[in-house]
């Protein structure tokens, strides 16, 4: 099952489930043409992953293999949905997209283990982790690097696990031309492991999202560009890149 928030014509913000035959909710199918569709999740929280996949670490001089995850935090103003403009935050000449997939927890919990941890799994989602390397790198600074407003693209839809094979293809598209591409088995921790190292010391909520890190090939942004993101049995994220 694939389910969507989106606003509806009377701008109600209102959750369905995607199917061939349009958005279906409880008392009337719309066809996704005439909504809006909102970010899949209202995450109190994403917990990210730094270095999830080994080319990325080589590619950034960090040759050997972490013994855990490590982690950093975007906070809720950084999330948008499918469709929304990433906009560039101004003064910054580097700002860089990072395709990843995030795992979408479905109540609350802490302390899982590795395997109780597809429990709390409600699915999983695209992500796009859009990073000023400009305040990362030379200042150092996570907070201004990686939790601007909008920084957090997430969507279309969350899709259950049973739609998600074990060997899904990520990719992502710059202006059309594939710039990242892996699979979710090249994934340093994996999914189980992830849910369990985070749990263990935070609590998550039902809509939190663990954001699961990037493969080799962020590029940067310019105003104009278009950027989509794709993760097998999920769908495409798409948005469009302005300037404040």
């Amino acid at each position: 099952m694939r389910t969507v928030r989106f606003s509806d014509p009377s701008g109600y913000a209102r959750t369905g489930e995607w199917t061939d035959d349009g958005i279906e909710t409880t008392d009337r199918t719309y066809d996704p043409n005439e909504v809006s569709l909102l970010a899949p999740t209202e995450p109190t929280k994403v917990v990210c992953q730094a270095g999830g996949y080994m080319d990325h670490r080589e590619e950034s001089g960090l040759e050997d293999r972490p013994e855990r995850p490590e982690l950093f935090l975007k906070t809720p103003n950084c999330v948008s949905g499918h469709g929304d403009a990433i906009e560039l935050p101004p003064g910054r000449d580097l700002v860089e997209f990072e395709a990843e997939f995030g795992i979408v927890i479905g109540e609350q919990c802490r302390g899982v283990s590795q395997e109780d941890a597809m429990d709390v799994v409600a699915g999983f989602t695209c992500v796009n982790d859009v990073s000023n390397r400009d305040d990362q790198r030379e200042e150092r600074n996570w907070v201004r690097g990686k939790a601007f407003d909008g920084s957090l693209p997430m969507g279309p839809v969350v899709a259950t696990p049973d739609e998600v094979p074990e060997d899904a293809t990520l990719t992502l598209r710059h202006n059309g031309e594939v710039k990242q591409e892996t699979t979710r088995e090249m994934m340093i921790f994996s999914v189980e492991e992830l849910v369990a190292d985070v749990s263990e010391l935070i609590t998550l909520e039902a809509g939190d999202v663990i954001a699961t890190g990037t493969p080799f090939g962020p590029d940067a942004l310019s105003e104009g560009d278009t950027v989509e993101v794709d993760f097998e049995g999920v769908g495409t994220l798409e948005n469009h890149v302005t300037s404040r």
